[in-house]
């Protein structure tokens, strides 16, 4: 009998995870866990996946993490990662999509990426076919399309890149998008085994269900689930998705974007296991069974009961005597099949800004830039620029929304009081939180009374204050107020500030 290789699961410190041992149910072997703690635990983690003697890391790296791992990769050659960091390149920016597509001759969009902001405006202005679909490239690209902006004409895209300051400028060709439309299509050992369409909600263009869009899994085109097929190949993934545009005129099929990190039933992720274990084993353990189009059938049970259904199985067909017939006949235009392994040639040539012919002080603009749009507020960050912070789940994201609500934070150790948070993940933190001090000018009283320290009677006390004195010039001027000694106002002073 083969020996079977001594798995493990590859975790992060506050990142959901995606496998766990339920998922490989039947696995007759202990399954190792290892976990990634943020920021210089390379060398630890390293030590350990060698201490445990572990063959295969099974899990996908978030994009912040993505360039550590290709390092801690390099230190393991003889662990074989699942999915592979080669296969996960789209995972870390749209950009990375887009050098995926071309590399591989895949159909997207037309799409231009400038980190020279005048070239990029200079396309825009004179070349660029309108409407645009100008994106946040850089950093997670799995936002719910909170990103994604559509331009009309160049000063609609000027206006945006000057205001959201995003670098590159990634800009594409609109889609006319078929039904108002775009396709989800997953897919375990390059065969489609879930599709759906995503439609717009009212008013809106955006088709991401977070934003009002619907979903319907009938209809599926073939050509959709082609171009996902063949991207999946062109990637070497064991799993994978892809979101498709069909053109309304052309009915052509483009590529909007692709990962192996994208959410999914329980029952899907079963069958992923399922998968991996068949591959691990060679053979020992059954290839799931899923027809194509089953998708069709599971869709129409409701979504709240879908979520909680595992371990799903289909029969195959089997003809009855005088039924033979049948056999000859496919039963899918797909096979479920062993995706090959990576190597480092199937990675992309980066066009980082590093390998491009642009000024030295323009490059180091274009750093400060990128520095200055992911600092945090969190008193005024959507739920979106929440969950582009280091380890952050959209369950965590919601959690600190929700304790916003009664609360303004000041400083990022007040959400210590939540049961999530930890001194470490707050340490992690700290390079991308913003100075989020009030400004007691600009306070009101329902603002100053949710500052953790104040409460009502201090607000309306310094408000009061506030009408006589008509601008505080100095906080040291909160000496003044009754109940402030030394250590109350060394306390203030760390939450409010003088604005500029």
């Amino acid at each position: 009998m083969t020996k079977l290789p001594k798995l493990g699961f590859l975790y992060l410190d506050y990142v959901l995870r995606f496998f766990d041992h339920s998922n490989f149910k039947g696995w007759p072997d202990k399954i190792e866990e290892v976990v990634y703690h943020w920021k210089n635990d390379k060398k630890r983690f390293i030590k350990e996946v060698k201490a445990k003697n572990i063959d295969v890391l099974i899990g996908n790296i978030p994009a912040t993490a993505y360039d550590t791992f290709v390092e801690i990769s390099k230190e393991l050659p003889h662990v074989r990662f699942v999915p592979s960091l080669e296969t996960q390149f789209p995972n870390k920016s749209k950009e990375n999509v887009t050098l995926f597509c071309d590399k591989y001759n895949l159909s997207a969009p037309k799409t231009k990426i400038y980190y020279d902001n005048e070239k990029g405006y200079k396309y825009l202005k004179n070349k660029a076919k309108y409407p645009q679909i100008i994106k946040r490239s850089y950093g997670p690209s799995n936002y719910g399309g909170y990103y994604v902006h559509k331009a009309d004409n160049f000063k609609e895209a000027h206006e945006l890149l000057e205001d959201k300051k995003y670098s590159p400028i990634y800009t594409q060709d609109a889609i006319d998008l078929k039904f108002s439309g775009d396709l989800r299509v997953m897919l375990i050992g390059h065969k489609p085994i879930c599709a759906f369409w995503r439609f717009s909600g009212d008013g809106e263009w955006i088709t991401n269900t977070s934003q009002g869009g619907s979903i319907s899994y009938e209809n599926v085109p073939m050509n959709a689930l082609e171009l996902a097929v063949e991207a999946s190949k062109a990637a070497k993934a064991e799993y994978w998705a892809c979101d498709i545009a069909i053109c309304a005129k052309t009915d052509k099929a483009y590529i909007l974007e692709c990962a192996t990190a994208f959410a999914a039933f329980p029952y899907i992720r079963d069958w992923i296991g399922q998968y991996l274990m068949w591959d691990f084993s060679n053979g020992r353990f059954p290839m799931p069974h899923v027809p194509l189009f089953s998708w069709e059938e599971l869709g129409k049970v409701d979504s709240s009961l879908l979520r909680t259904m595992r371990h799903i199985g289909f029969s195959k067909y089997k003809p009855s005597c005088d039924g033979t017939w049948y056999i000859n006949d496919p039963e899918d235009k797909f096979d479920m099949e062993e995706a090959l392994l990576s190597n480092p040639n199937d990675v992309p040539a980066s066009i980082a800004p590093e390998k491009l012919p642009i000024k030295k002080d323009l490059l180091k603009d274009t750093k400060k830039s990128k520095i200055e749009v992911n600092k945090i507020n969190f008193n005024t960050a959507s739920l979106t620029q929440i969950m582009t912070l280091h380890g952050m789940e959209e369950e965590l994201a919601l959690e600190i929304q929700e304790y916003l609500l009664d609360n303004v934070v000041t400083d990022s150790s007040d959400l210590l009081e939540l049961e999530s948070v930890d001194e470490q993940l707050i340490k992690v933190w700290d390079d991308s939180i913003d100075d989020m001090r009030v400004n007691i000018n600009d306070a009101d009283e329902d603002t100053l009374k949710k500052i953790k320290g104040i409460g009502s009677k201090l607000a309306k006390i310094i408000l009061n204050f506030k009408e006589e004195v008509k601008k505080f010039s100095d906080l040291d001027q909160l000496k003044e107020l009754d109940g402030i000694g030394k250590n109350k106002l060394a306390q203030l002073k760390s939450r409010l500030k003088i604005g500029e």
